[in-house]
């Protein structure tokens, strides 16, 4: 497979946009080392028991899943999805991230049952709501496709809270999704303003193409971080979520940034993650995907393989907030 990163006439100017909408830690081609985010937050690594939920279930939590390049219609999603149903009778979340790759093609109409709808079948009967991110393989045609909750939007936001006792709303976040198939400048722009008007402590971005990776794609990972990472350093995005290499990765904070790379709900490339000193966690011998729980001041995750085994778990904590 090749990188399909598409460049279209707006993005020539990219790092000149980057440079006007914040990107003044820069130096030279990259974030200048020492720049962080305004908020530091703490990552610890959790180790359940096996079979173990490592989330804590707290009342009121924002509750979802996230899955990734997952449109394939086969043995081994369904096998993920099967997964899905059983560990949520024991996490019962009510949404799900989807990072891009979601229906491989063709893309006729009965690709999109096929691939989709009978997959998470008992998700979708169950009243799960699925919010996705376009990939290089999707067809524009998604935007529109009502399940899957993009309203003809490349790009888009939505926010979530904690219900708590008596109808109070806690701790919220908000979720971007982006089309990093193109960072053009009116994206860019959408984003600096959506993220300065965020309203919520928690601001958690999704997309397709890894900002860092271990995988064979460090090179056009790198291109995007130029068009984006001063966006989501600025703006004080807690978490970055994206698929594209069919593997997971939990990468070492970047500038104050926890970034997720999970992109084998339905795809696998089998030893691909190379030696790096960006892997935290890293999982590349099977399918997979992921639970995670906001709770106040924590966000906990958890990995899960297709046979239900954990993959990885921790928490990552806001202090003072």
């Amino acid at each position: 497979m090749t990188w399909r990163f598409r460049i279209r006439p707006a993005t020539v100017l990219v790092a000149l946009a980057v440079l006007a909408f914040g990107g003044s830690g820069c130096r030279g081609s990259e974030l200048d080392p020492a720049a962080a985010r305004p908020t530091s937050t703490i990552v610890r690594s959790l180790t359940p028991a096996p079979g173990a939920l490592a989330l804590p279930l707290r009342d009121g939590s924002v509750r979802f899943a996230v899955i990734g390049d997952s449109g394939r219609g086969n043995a081994p999603q369904h096998a993920v999805a099967r997964q899905m149903v059983t560990w949520r009778t024991r996490f019962p979340f009510d949404l799900v991230l989807m990072l891009g790759d979601n229906i491989y093609g063709p893309h006729r109409a009965d690709d999109y049952i096929r691939k989709f709808e009978e997959p998470y079948a008992p998700l979708l009967a169950a009243g799960v709501t699925f919010y996705a991110a376009i990939g290089n393989h999707d067809d524009p045609g998604q935007l529109n496709y009502a399940k899957f909750n993009m309203g003809g939007k490349r790009y888009y936001t939505f926010r979530k809270s904690e219900r708590r006792l008596a109808g109070l709303a806690g701790a919220g976040v908000r979720f971007f999704a982006l089309d990093s198939r193109s960072f053009d400048t009116e994206q860019l722009a959408w984003l600096r303003d959506e993220l300065a008007q965020s309203g919520t402590a928690w601001k958690i971005c999704f997309f397709h193409h890894p900002l860092y990776t271990s995988g064979r794609y460090r090179a056009g990972a790198r291109t995007l971080r130029l068009a984006i990472e001063p966006l989501l350093v600025a703006g004080d995005v807690d978490l970055v979520l994206s698929g594209h290499e069919h593997f997971y990765e939990r990468i070492e904070p970047q500038h104050g940034i926890t970034y997720f790379v999970s992109g084998a709900a339905g795809s696998l490339r089998r030893g691909d993650i190379r030696p790096s000193g960006l892997t935290a966690k890293g999982f590349d011998t099977d399918y997979h995907f992921m639970l995670m729980e906001i709770a106040g001041a924590d966000l906990f995750f958890q990995a899960i393989s297709r046979t239900g085994e954990t993959v990885d778990a921790g928490v990552i904590t806001r202090p003072g907030s």
